[in-house]
């Protein structure tokens, strides 16, 4: 039948093994990048920080809750979560269990738009549409906009907070680590959809930490030259999925956000006003829930070591 279409059954059959392993494999082919950043003042001992991002949990996701209570073998000196906890609002409790462990560690956390909503269908074919629009991409929500259903992200900040994570929406917090150090945050809400207020966190790093980290869910490049410009040394964020369908040995066709593709993961450098942040985008480890699929961007957490 398709033949008669002129699709060749080879093409559809490696289109079809393609979906396949995407929804079915390397969506729960869970990973752990470790990144060493050059950014701490003399003298200073190496710092890990271990950033998780857009956990993005639906009921029932045991693999997943398993990973992430794994990582707490790590023992990292800080967690870091920039945001995007839930896919469903049910999930709360498994949430709280999955990062159990890592509640033990000193933390801050962003929360991301798919805290505070619940997601919305859309058709997943708008994936490169919007792509040639110059929109977004497989997060499920549009510039801007949000589904009318509520997430209880009250109770998330509730047992952060009751952890002792600082949260740092729209606020400065600061963290003593296990050896003494005292580490400085400023974090924003999620610029996807517009809850960011610089002008309540400027100002640039805590003078009276020993080192000032910047922490939002998306990086929106109004955010990331407003840190960079303050001279921020280092940023974490996550969102992007990653690009989440990627072609191989070419990478990410979208960010579902306006930074450039080549950045959507991983380490590299922003440069605003003559001054030079690095910048780590976590390509996190879920996926909204109506697009449950990943190719090529295997979902991960990151240890970062400070140097």
């Amino acid at each position: 039948m398709l033949a008669r279409y002129g699709i060749p059954l080879g093409v559809t059959a490696a289109g079809a093994a393609c979906v396949a392993y995407a929804a079915g494999i390397e969506v729960r082919s869970f990973r752990l990048r470790r990144v060493e950043v050059p950014v701490l003042p003399a003298g200073m001992r190496p710092i890990r920080i271990l950033q998780i991002s857009d956990i993005h949990m639906v009921s029932g996701q045991n693999k997943k809750r398993r990973w992430l209570q794994s990582l707490a073998g790590l023992r990292p000196d800080l967690v870091v979560n920039t945001g995007d906890n839930l896919s469903d609002p049910t999930a709360v409790p498994e949430v709280l269990d999955a990062l159990g462990p890592l509640l033990e560690f000193p933390g801050a956390y962003v929360f991301g738009s798919n805290d505070y909503y619940a997601p919305k269908f859309r058709n997943p074919g708008r994936y490169l549409v919007e792509k040639a629009r110059g929109q977004h991409g497989l997060n499920g929500k549009e510039h801007g906009a949000h589904g009318v259903d509520r997430n209880p992200w009250g109770d998330l900040r509730d047992a952060f907070d009751a952890a002792g994570w600082v949260g740092v929406n729209n606020a400065r917090g600061q963290v003593k680590l296990a050896h003494g150090e005292v580490l400085g945050l400023t974090g924003l809400d999620d610029p996807h959809i517009k809850r960011d207020r610089y002008g309540t966190v400027a100002g640039g790093p805590d003078t009276d930490s020993d080192f000032t980290l910047a922490v939002v869910h998306a990086p929106y490049l109004r955010v990331l030259d407003a840190f960079t410009s303050d001279r921020y040394p280092l940023i974490l964020a996550g969102h992007t999925h990653g690009g989440q369908l990627c072609v191989p040995f070419y990478g990410a066709l979208v960010t579902n956000c306006d930074i450039d593709p080549g950045r959507v993961k991983g380490l590299s450098t922003h440069t605003a006003t003559g001054h030079t942040s690095y910048l780590h985008v976590s390509a996190g480890c879920g996926t909204n829930r109506y697009t449950p699929v990943r190719f090529a961007c295997p979902p991960e957490a990151t240890l970062l070591t400070l140097t």
